[in-house]
C-alpha cells in the first residue's frame, strides 16, 4: 500500500474519522483533532512506521501532508 493511503487509514482510523476527511490539507490540530490526541498519533506513527518521530519535529508537523512528507524523509 501507497505511503499515502496507509497515513490517511492510520489518521482516520486512529481519529475514528471518515477517510475523506483525512486530506494533505486537513490541518491535525484545526480540522481533526485536539493536541493530546496529536502526540497519540505521533506515537502510533512511530510504532507504525518503525521510528522515532523527535518531539521537535513533531511540533512542526501541522497538517497530514506534513506527516506525509516527514515519514518520506525519514523512514527506513
Amino acid at each position: 500500500m501507497e505511503l499515502e493511503q496507509r497515513v490517511t487509514n492510520l489518521i482516520a482510523n486512529h481519529l475514528g474519522v471518515p477517510a475523506g476527511d483525512v486530506t494533505r490539507d486537513a490541518s491535525l490540530l484545526e480540522d481533526l483533532t485536539d493536541s493530546l490526541t496529536v502526540v497519540e498519533l505521533m506515537m502510533t506513527m512511530e510504532e507504525e512506521f518503525d521510528m522515532e518521530i523527535a518531539d521537535d519535529d513533531a511540533a512542526k508537523l501541522n497538517t497530514v501532508g506534513d506527516v506525509i512528507d516527514y515519514l518520506r524523509g525519514h523512514a527506513s
